[in-house]
């Protein structure tokens, strides 16, 4: 049965692959550029076909990835490295601002598919978006008692929708942790659906420090609001999907930026990190265990796939935009063969990085 969910893993990963080049393919084609080939995945073919338009459409062994060739895009140059100029055709012949938007053009479509994919999540599970209450404090729940408010109205299984007004958004850091302070004093109102009626109502709560036995019959103070939280997902409604699906996609943007943040800064190490091989095993063991995490995964990957084809390292999307950029500035490129040699260089040292994280992730 695991080979099942690896092979929905692999697909995954080609689909978004497939999702980034074909954003390339049809900026391109609607700007005008002339296309060789449409590959998903590296190495030996597995299945080609040509087109009426001489373009080949490729299927290849190895899914790490795949790409979508121009012609003229590289190898067209004399043995200066200048560009010839004979052929409107050629990649490199085409203004810059074009170019430009050839290679933008699969961050966005990865860009695009994140949002549909986290309306398709928010419509259909809900995602961290629900505080589950698994218990109440009966010491604590007897003080409210006399005036029937706060923890007297509520029972085990009612769900905590917000805090003082604001949505549950573990994307957002919006946690009962970080929207709550256990000072004794503390109030805070608490927007709960009762489990079995499904009525809304507001509840005011207070944080209160009671003598409590530990596990060893030990007196001990405890400051709390007297209720312990499990996590859960609520699907929401089609409307507010549509209204959330944009920024819950910039949440997963700034969670993937505030990570890449904390590995420059040597504030996360490597083995937290994984390659190819390693999201492929990630995805396919948590599917296997909940059919549902596969529509986390999915724009979850496509904004990781945004961000990280927009880094300027050689071989990315955002390194080609940055030398169109200094091309377009100075009105002359950087000598083409130099260029190339650079996201070759680039590109080994990416694929190396790969296996590196996926051998440090899996040995740890």
């Amino acid at each position: 049965m695991i080979v099942f969910y690896i092979l929905l893993a692999i697909i995954v990963l080609m689909l978004m692959v497939l999702i980034h080049e074909l954003g390339h393919y049809i900026v391109g084609k609607k700007l005008g550029f002339k296309i060789t080939e449409f590959s998903i995945g590296f190495g030996k073919v597995i299945w080609q076909k040509t087109n009426e338009k001489g373009e080949k459409i490729s299927l290849r062994i190895l899914p790490l990835g795949g790409y979508c060739a121009f012609y003229g895009e590289e190898g067209l140059e004399d043995e200066k490295g200048q560009v010839k100029k004979d052929d409107p055709d050629f990649f490199t012949n085409k203004h810059p601002f074009k170019r430009i938007l050839v290679f933008f053009g699969g961050v966005a479509f990865n860009f695009i598919s994140a949002i549909i994919f986290s309306f398709i999540l928010l419509v259909s599970f809900g995602y961290g978006n629900v505080y589950v209450i698994t218990d109440i404090n009966t010491q604590f729940q007897e003080i409210y008692q006399e005036s029937s408010s706060g923890l007297a109205l509520v029972e085990a299984n009612d769900k905590i929708l917000k805090i003082d007004g604001k949505d549950i958004s573990y994307i957002w850091g919006n946690t009962i942790d970080n929207m709550t302070e256990m000072v004794e004093g503390n109030t805070y109102i608490l927007t709960i659906q009762k489990n079995e009626t499904n009525e809304i109502m507001e509840i005011e709560v207070f944080v209160q420090t009671l003598s409590q036995f530990d596990e060893e019959e030990n007196p001990v103070d405890v400051t709390a609001i007297g209720i312990t939280l499990g996590i859960s997902s609520q699907p929401v409604s089609f409307i507010d999907a549509l209204a959330q699906c944009f920024s819950f996609t910039i949440g997963l943007i700034w969670l993937v930026l505030k990570t890449l943040w904390l590995l420059i800064t040597f504030q996360l190490p490597l083995s937290a990190l994984g390659g190819t091989l390693t999201v492929i095993s990630t995805v396919a063991t948590t599917v296997q265990q909940s059919f549902s995490a596969l529509f986390i995964y999915l724009p979850l990957i496509a904004a990781n796939l945004a961000i990280f084809n927009l880094l300027p390292f050689p071989a990315l999307d955002g390194s080609h935009i940055l030398f169109t950029s200094v091309e377009w500035i100075r009105r002359k490129p950087i000598n083409r063969n130099v260029e190339a040699v650079i996201h070759f260089v680039g590109f080994v040292i990416l694929i190396a990085f790969v296996i590196l994280i996926d051998l440090i992730h899996f040995l740890s």
